[in-house]
């Protein structure tokens, strides 16, 4: 790999540090190179009152302006390196003001977007400002961090409240109980969230949702909400066992088809369930789902209840949920792999968990600019780009009459 070439500038007043400061340490460097920022920010601004006053200090010239110099005030800034002391030239009208440094700012650091960027991988406010002064020099109170991170929620509800596209091939639902102080306690409080595909097999996040619990009334407030934002049409809505929420969102969107989701059933089944048989349990399971054809599925559900009918409240879970195994044999492989399960919305959720085990939130705003500011590090991650196998699963869903029609009526 080529050397890079440094700017011989740079190289020069590198050498002028080092000669005269003399460093000895990484520290000494560091120090050394923050004694400097003071005098390059007085520099700047010195130019800055010149070009504004149309002479240089100390001029004999003729002047074009009765207004002169009028001394310096001294301001502390805070900056990348730490805290420095500078001189600010003054004029004696006082109508100077600096486009470098304007009147009453003092934090030249960038600081709210490193806080931005700690408060999003889930650092306390406490932590963050800690972090600040180890690093920086000087401290952040809880209210100025808050304040800093509040600047996302206006951001934040743009985004919730945005325009949505007529048609998602897939939509998949779920809620994470997250802890928010309510009426002087602290509250596990639902957190709704809906992950969707849309035709092109790009992943967005719909919106954020908190309620105190979970249920299908809110489900469907949810859905109703979306359906006012643009949404006219959903292919699939992959969900887990709520009870009534099919129901609901039949009654949102009567054309849609609802998939209970078959890692989820097989969890409830698993209760009833020693631990020494869970092995053999689920790869008698694997089968039935798995099956090449819907009269495979059948003709081995019929052998899983004899096999295992030692276990009542095992099978009565699949007895009463088999029409939502059933229905996946509806639609060709590639399709049922996506709609057969949520873990694509339960690793949203993951995602969210590893910021939010700090404790309990002090108020909803909190949980929603913490949780916006991670979906905006996991729209970096899918970069736009659809999922694996996109196209083989459009073309199997174009198979069916019913999404055919969808993809013509919206695909534009």
């Amino acid at each position: 790999m080529a050397r890079k070439k440094r700017n011989p500038a740079s190289v020069q007043i590198a050498n002028a540090i080092i000669a005269a400061y003399k460093p000895e340490s990484i520290a000494e460097m560091n120090e050394a190179i923050k004694d400097v920022c003071g005098p390059m920010f007085e520099a700047i601004l010195n130019g800055e009152i010149e070009n504004y006053l149309g002479y240089e200090s100390n001029s004999k010239k003729e002047k074009t302006t009765t207004n002169r110099r009028n001394g310096y005030s001294d301001k502390i800034l805070k900056t990348s390196m730490g805290e420095t002391e500078i001189a600010v030239p003054r004029d004696r009208n006082s109508e100077f003001e600096s486009m470098l440094i304007p009147k009453h700012k003092r934090d030249v650091s960038d600081i709210d977007r490193k806080v931005i960027a700690m408060y999003s991988r889930g650092m306390s406010t406490r932590d963050i400002s800690a972090t600040i002064d180890d690093i920086y020099g000087f401290k952040l109170s809880a209210e100025q961090i808050s304040k800093i991170t509040d600047s996302v929620l206006e951001e934040q509800q743009n985004w919730q409240n945005r325009p949505l596209k007529p048609f998602y091939p897939f939509i998949f639902v779920d809620c994470l109980f997250v802890n928010i102080r309510r009426d002087y306690e602290s509250r596990d409080c639902a957190v709704y969230t809906i992950l969707s595909y849309d035709i092109d097999g790009r992943k967005d996040i719909l919106g954020l949702w908190i309620q105190e619990t979970e249920s299908k009334h809110f489900w469907m407030q949810i859905f109703d909400e979306i359906k006012s934002r643009g949404v006219q049409e959903v292919g699939f809505i992959c969900m887990d066992g709520l009870s009534g929420l099919e129901e609901g969102a039949k009654a949102i969107f009567p054309n849609t088809v609802v998939q209970r989701c078959i890692v989820h059933l097989i969890r409830n089944s698993l209760k009833y369930v020693p631990t020494k048989d869970y092995k053999a349990f689920c790869a008698h399971l694997k089968k039935i789902y798995g099956a090449p054809s819907l009269k495979a599925a059948q003709v081995e559900f019929e052998r899983f209840c004899q096999v295992w009918s030692k276990y009542p409240g095992a099978l009565a879970v699949w007895k009463r949920n088999f029409s939502h195994v059933e229905q996946l044999f509806d639609y060709p492989s590639a399709v049922r792999k996506i709609m057969y399960t949520t873990n694509a919305i339960e690793a949203v959720n993951s995602g969210f968990r590893k910021v939010t085990k700090r404790g309990a939130f002090p108020n909803d705003n909190s949980v929603f600019k913490l949780l916006f500011l991670r979906i905006t590090e996991f729209y970096r991650k899918w970069d736009d780009r659809p999922i694996a196998n996109w196209a083989l699963v459009r073309n199997q869903l174009l198979l069916d009459e019913r999404l055919d029609a969808l993809f013509a009526k919206f695909d534009h």
